[in-house]
């Protein structure tokens, strides 16, 4: 009950940094092009610096154990996510997408940090490395019907060397500088402010009563925030019932809302980017709702 409350409060802290946002592009002190910057400096700064900070860690024999396990969980957890996607929204390629990835770094980070501790933040970066990397080469090939990835493209996601740099410091036990870690650290810190911030920005060039009346969004969102996360908690409570810790980080990954990457690949792909960023926003302010109740589902059952 105390998760499900710490991550309700969070979520309302969020829609509040949305509401920034929405302020900010209204009031024009935020332009488009500004927005772009902004979400540049969430990819390229904010992102790599949250992946390699949960890496920040003593290790041990234990904990490598259970890294290891997160990561196969992390697997189990997108795979199920996409073939439900693909079951239920084959037929719009933005659907699918937005369906089956969360936004499992703009919410679930800040929300693993604050309502689970930022010590199990290790056990999200399976997660984050394998959307990253999905992505980067299934969400486009989705979205565009055809192959475009490339060993080159993969490389230069700003995720995947930031990940393999964290998982150096943590299995080679590279010691750091504090100055260092503190600097990185209190980058990572930008991370949640500033992705609500953006997702407010994009609500404020859609017409609110667009989000409210199509019917295909509400689906997509009861996919999204209620069928996927029943279906990786039941899978969750089999395979994982006696690694809570790990269990815990993703659910609450997997019960995020859809990713806002899905307007960002949907507009740079020439897709129906209004139609993504609707997608986002509406399942992003429902979350406040599904994901506490998520969580307390599972604090009754496991």
């Amino acid at each position: 009950m105390e998760v499900s409350l710490t991550v309700l409060r969070q979520l309302v802290i969020m829609c509040i940094y949305m509401l920034v946002g929405w302020i900010l592009k209204k009031t024009s002190l935020i332009t488009s092009e500004g927005s772009k910057s902004i979400t540049n400096l969430f990819i390229y700064a904010g992102c790599p610096c949250v992946m390699v900070s949960s890496f920040f860690t003593e290790g041990s024999p234990e904990k490598d154990k259970a890294v290891l396990l997160s990561f196969l969980g992390a697997a189990l957890v997108l795979g199920l996510s996409m073939l439900l996607s693909r079951i239920f929204c084959h037929r719009d390629a933005v659907e699918e997408f937005g369906v089956a990835f969360s936004n499992a770094g703009f919410i679930g980070v800040p929300l693993v940090i604050t309502a689970l501790g930022s010590g199990r933040l290790l056990y999200a970066t399976g997660v984050l490395a394998l959307l990253a990397v999905l992505q980067w080469t299934y969400g486009q090939n989705l979205l565009t019907g055809e192959h475009r990835t490339t060993a080159k493209a993969l490389l230069v996601n700003p995720v995947v060397i930031p990940f393999i740099i964290g998982l150096l410091i943590y299995f080679l036990r590279i010691p750091l500088p504090g100055l260092l870690k503190e600097t990185v650290g209190a980058i990572a810190e930008l991370n949640a402010p500033l992705a609500m911030i953006i997702l407010g920005v994009y609500l404020a060039e859609i017409p609110f009563s667009s989000i409210l009346t199509d019917p295909r969004l509400w689906v997509c969102c009861l996919l999204r925030l209620i069928v996927i996360p029943a279906a990786t908690l039941v899978l969750l409570l089999v395979l994982f019932r006696g690694h809570k810790d790990i269990a815990e980080v993703l659910l609450v990954m997997a019960s995020a809302p859809a990713g806002a990457n899905t307007a960002v690949y949907a507009g740079r792909l020439g897709k129906d980017y209004h139609h993504a960023v609707r997608l986002v926003c509406l399942s992003t302010v429902l979350a406040v709702v599904t994901l506490p109740s998520i969580l307390f589902l599972w604090d009754i059952l496991a």
